[in-house]
């Protein structure tokens, strides 16, 4: 490394950090004005003059507000497809998907704090779903993070996703649960992340002997006899 370059490191590092703070500072005031106001009721101005940043900053950062009221929501759900994907192969759909989630739970909390309060990222998630303007693309983004489930499912299963329908069905069973528990949360006193994860696991815990089936297993014959236990 040159003398020049070993001088520069330190400035980079600066900037970036400064980025990251208007960045942050650009959430954390448009989900209060979102979850206070009303997400249709805040303009993109209010939040960059609340910031002291202008208006062509604040696009430098999110596209438009519906970027900015999922953005947390975004970082959770990136967790939990990174963690599905790093799950062991041994693990049986239901169960990589189901550790995935409490995994990714023990260390999401830090990550949304270093950004918002849980307690805002609780707020926000209500105020998205009883929001008409953000239901659609709420609607959007969850049958995409569905399908993308699924595909990882059906790739670790060797398995046609376009042919078998179990990895569609079993992620749209385990992505019902995620949205009752997530309500469920948000309409409760308790917003902590281990609060979240109890209600998570006890969900899952019902649905789990249901998906739980070892699906590389030949399928039996309908009136066959059962010999798996011989």
């Amino acid at each position: 490394m040159t003398e020049r370059q070993a001088a520069d490191e330190p400035t980079t590092g600066l900037r970036e950090r400064k980025k990251q703070r208007t960045r942050d500072a650009l959430l954390r005031v448009a989900l209060e004005l979102f979850t206070t106001r009303g997400y249709e009721h805040t303009t993109v101005d209010e939040i960059a003059d609340a910031v002291e940043v202008s208006q062509r900053t604040f696009f430098r950062y999110f596209a438009s507000k519906e970027e900015v009221a999922f953005a947390v929501q975004e970082m959770v759900e990136s967790r939990f497809v990174a963690e599905l994907r790093t799950r062991p192969a041994r693990e049986r759909p239901f169960t990589a998907m189901r550790n995935a989630v409490l995994c990714s739970w023990n260390t999401i909390g830090e990550a949304i704090e270093a950004v918002v309060p849980v307690e805002l990222h609780m707020r926000t998630y209500l105020m998205i779903e009883s929001t008409p303007a953000l239901l659609a693309a709420h609607l959007r983004r969850s049958t995409e993070l569905e399908e993308r489930t699924a595909r990882i499912i059906a790739d670790r299963e060797g398995l046609d996703l376009d042919a078998d329908p179990r990895p569609r069905i079993a992620v749209a069973a385990f992505t019902g649960v995620m949205r009752v528990t997530g309500r469920l949360w948000g309409q409760g006193e308790d917003t902590s992340m281990e609060s979240i994860r109890t209600l998570t696991e006890l969900y899952l815990d019902h649905l789990e002997p249901a998906l739980a089936a070892d699906w590389r297993a030949p399928e039996r014959t309908p009136g066959a006899p059962d010999t798996h236990g011989v």
